[in-house]
C-alpha cells in the first residue's frame, strides 16, 4: 500500500501563500477510501477503536483506573527529504528543530502550554461544562535498534536528512513502529495532512510543510512563518493521526442530536457548521446551539498558532483510545530505559521563584542539562561529567514566571524531561 497524497486539488483553489490555516486531512481521507487496502486497514482499525473507546467511557476521570493509567510513551523519527545535501551545520541546526517541535508537542498535549492559563474550566458563560484535555504522554526523539540501512547507530537521534520515503508516498515500511514525521516542500495553499486514525505499524506519516515546523528562528529553508510559527500545525495534524476530527466536521448543523454520531463525535466540543480563522477572543462566536459558543481556542480549529491552546476532556479520551487500539503498532525497542536515570534524577524545590537544585545520584556517566521554555526555545545548557553523584543549583531568577522543561541527557542516550514551575 504506497499512497502518495496529491496536492493538485488544493493547488488549484488556494493560489498563494496559505494566510489561514489549510489542512489535507480530508482530501487524503478520500484517496483512502478509495484505495480498498487502505480502506480495509482504516476500517479494521476504526472497529478496535469503537471498542476502546467504550471501555474509555465507562471510567470515570477521577476512578482509580484513571488516575492509574500508565503515561504513554511514543517513539518518534522525524526526516527531512530535501535537506541530504545540506551542511553539518545545517543538520545540526535540524535536529535542534526538530526537538524544539517535539518539545511543544509534549507541553500542548499535556496541558502544559503557557497559554492553557487562558482557558477557565467551568466558566458557567461561555463553556460550562467543559474541561481541559490531558493526554499523559511523552513524545520522544527514538534512539535505540533503528531500520537496518538508515545509517543510524544506536544513541543516534531518529532524524534522516534525504530519505527518499517511496519517492514522496506517505508511508515507508521501513519505519513501522515509529510516530513518522515528513517535514518537506508542500507549496504554499497548505500547512499539513495526516490520516484520520493513521497507522504507525504500515509506517504511516504525518507531512508537515517546511514554514510551520517547529519555532522560533528556524533552520536554513525551515524558516517558521507567522501566523503558524508556534509549531501548532503538527499539534493539530496529529490530532487527526490519533483519530480527532475537525470541531466544524459535518460543515453544517446537524439535525440528529446524538453527539456522539454528529459533528466530530466528541460531546464536550460545542458543534459549529465552519472553521475559524485568525485570532478570536473566547465568546465570540457562536455554535449550532443556542447554549453553546465555539470552542475557537480548539487545537482542531483553523485559528492561528496563537490563537489556539487546549484540548477537552472528550478529546483526550478519544485519543487514549485510539492509541489502546494501536498501541502494539508502537516499536518497544526504539526508546531508551530510562527508569534508572528517572529514580535518581531530582529537581526542588518545585515550583520555585527561579533558583532550582538538580541531584542526580549513584550515576557515573556525563551529562546535559537543558531547560527550555514552553514554545521549545533552550534557556539554559550545561555538560556535567559524574564520577559519583551531581548536586547542582540553576538559577533562573531573572526568567520569566511560567512553565518550563528540564532535559537530563546522558552519554548512552537515555532521556529524561520533568516539568518546573518558576512563581
Amino acid at each position: 500500500m504506497k499512497l502518495k497524497f496529491s496536492l493538485l486539488l488544493l493547488a488549484l483553489v488556494q493560489i498563494g501563500f496559505a494566510q489561514q490555516r489549510t489542512c489535507g486531512m480530508q482530501q487524503y481521507m478520500q484517496q483512502i477510501m478509495n484505495d480498498p487496502a487502505a480502506k480495509q486497514l482504516y476500517l479494521q482499525q476504526q472497529a478496535k477503536f469503537e471498542v476502546e473507546l467504550q471501555k474509555q467511557s465507562s471510567l470515570n476521570r477521577n476512578s482509580n483506573a484513571v488516575n492509574n493509567v500508565q503515561a504513554i510513551r511514543i517513539p518518534v523519527a522525524v526526516h527531512y527529504p530535501s535537506a541530504g545535501t545540506a551542511t553539518e551545520a545545517v543538520k545540526t541546526c535540524l535536529r535542534a528543530l526538530a526537538q524544539n517541535q517535539i518539545n511543544i508537542l509534549n507541553a500542548d498535549y499535556n496541558a502544559a502550554n503557557a497559554d492553557i492559563i487562558n482557558f477557565t474550566e467551568g466558566d458557567t458563560d461561555f463553556y460550562p461544562g467543559i474541561s481541559i484535555g490531558n493526554l499523559g504522554v511523552q513524545f520522544e526523539l527514538a534512539t535505540e535498534n533503528h531500520p537496518a540501512g538508515t545509517g543510524l547507530n544506536n544513541g543516534d537521534l531518529a532524524i534522516t536528512f534525504g530519505t527518499d520515503f517511496l519517492s514522496g508516498a506517505d508511508s515507508d515500511a521501513t519505519w513501522a513502529g515509529y510516530m513518522n514525521l515528513v517535514v518537506r516542500n508542500e507549496g504554499s495553499s497548505i500547512l499539513g495532512y495526516s490520516p484520520l486514525g493513521g497507522s504507525p505499524g504500515s509506517g504511516q506519516t504525518v507531512v508537515i510543510n517546511r514554514f510551520c515546523f517547529g519555532s522560533g528562528a528556524g533552520c536554513t529553508g525551515y524558516v517558521p512563518a507567522a501566523p503558524f510559527n508556534l509549531g501548532r500545525t503538527l499539534t493539530h495534524e496529529l490530532g487527526h493521526f490519533f483519530n480527532l476530527n475537525h470541531t466544524f466536521n459535518n460543515g453544517t448543523c446537524s439535525t440528529n442530536t446524538n453527539c456522539n454520531t454528529q459533528g466530530d463525535r466528541v460531546c464536550d466540543t460545542p458543534e459549529v457548521a465552519e472553521e475559524s480563522y485568525g485570532c478570536l477572543t473566547a465568546g465570540e462566536v457562536g455554535s449550532c446551539s443556542f447554549e453553546q459558543l465555539a470552542l475557537t481556542m480548539n487545537y482542531m480549529d483553523y485559528v492561528d498558532d496563537a490563537c489556539m491552546y487546549m484540548f477537552t476532556l472528550g478529546q483526550e479520551n478519544r485519543m487514549r483510545a485510539y492509541y489502546n487500539a494501536i498501541a502494539s503498532q508502537f516499536s518497544t525497542t526504539a526508546l531508551s530505559n530510562n527508569e534508572v536515570l528517572s529514580s535518581n534524577f531530582k529537581v526542588y524545590p518545585n515550583p520555585s521563584k527561579g533558583s532550582f537544585t538538580i541531584e542526580l545520584k549513584e550515576l557515573t556517566n556525563s551529562y546535559a542539562v537543558e531547560v527550555y521554555d514552553i514554545a521549545g526555545q533552550i534557556i539554559y545548557d550545561n555538560n556535567f561529567e559524574l564520577t559519583s553523584a551531581l548536586v547542582q543549583t540553576i538559577n533562573l531568577e531573572n526568567t520569566s514566571s511560567g512553565i518550563y522543561f528540564i532535559n537530563i541527557k546522558s552519554d548512552n542516550g537515555l532521556v529524561i524531561t520533568k516539568k518546573i514551575v518558576i512563581e
